[in-house]
């Protein structure tokens, strides 16, 4: 089992990221329930978490027979990759040079073109209620499968980077049966900045790992990884919102 100072980032770094995504997915499946009804709905949502589950039974336990360093030095540059994407989209939506998420406008659009389409009757299954539905649960939920996995990479924390992203969807999806509305108030671009923050100083560990670096004070230097993010990124937003204000006419 890995150390506290793994577990612990490893847990809520997979919650944030699975809050974030699953926020995303829950809007779709509103949008289809609403429009389209919610047994086609709930069946599509329900194969698309049935397939992810099935992914991460599959490639989890594989990686017990890469080579540790060869694994780290791999994941470490993906979930670095990966961060950084995170973290510049949070800075450009920060500093206001890219409009936020808007759930509620996502969910609008979502029942607009729904709507549109042709709908069969009750005693049929609704394939394009469901396959939207499916759809929807499937893409944003690999980007979690993904993270989960790689933050598995480190050895032993396979299990509570899956209780994480496993709490965050039964908590959006909780939260979404009881309101039958887009969590349009979740201050997704906070938790992306988060993310972002955490998955690149996973990155720089594992990689520098995968290398053979011996860093100062071992694991609890994702702490300082973390915070050396939360700093420049913090930085960034300010520079990009003070440049976004000179070229404004």
């Amino acid at each position: 089992m890995g150390s506290l100072a793994h577990i612990g980032p490893a847990l809520m770094t997979a919650f944030l990221a699975s809050l974030v995504e699953a926020v995303e997915a829950l809007t779709i499946v509103l949008a289809v329930g609403t429009v389209r009804g919610w047994r086609s709905a709930g069946l599509g949502a329900i194969a698309g978490l049935a397939l992810l589950a099935l992914i991460v039974a599959v490639l989890g336990p594989l990686l017990d027979r890469i080579p540790l360093h060869v694994l780290q030095l791999a994941i470490g540059v993906l979930l670095l990759l990966f961060g950084m994407r995170w973290l510049r989209k949070s800075i450009l939506r920060s500093a206001g040079i890219v409009p936020l998420h808007d759930e509620a406008a996502a969910f609008t659009n979502e029942t607009a073109e729904l709507r549109k389409q042709a709908r069969p009757s009750e005693a049929r299954l609704d394939w394009v209620a469901a396959l939207a539905s499916f759809k929807a649960v499937l893409l944003e939920g690999l980007e979690v499968v993904f993270i989960v996995i790689a933050l598995s990479a480190g050895g032993g924390l396979l299990i509570p980077a899956s209780a994480g992203a496993i709490a965050a969807c039964l908590l959006v999806a909780l939260v979404g049966f009881v309101v039958h509305r887009p969590l349009a108030r979740v201050p997704e671009n906070t938790l992306k900045y988060a993310v972002g923050v955490m998955l690149s100083a996973f990155g720089i560990f594992w990689t520098g790992e995968g290398l053979g670096v011996a860093w100062p004070g071992a694991d609890l230097a994702i702490v300082a990884f973390a915070v050396f993010f939360l700093v420049v990124g913090r930085a960034a937003v300010m520079l990009a919102r003070r440049a976004n204000v000179e070229v404004s006419p």
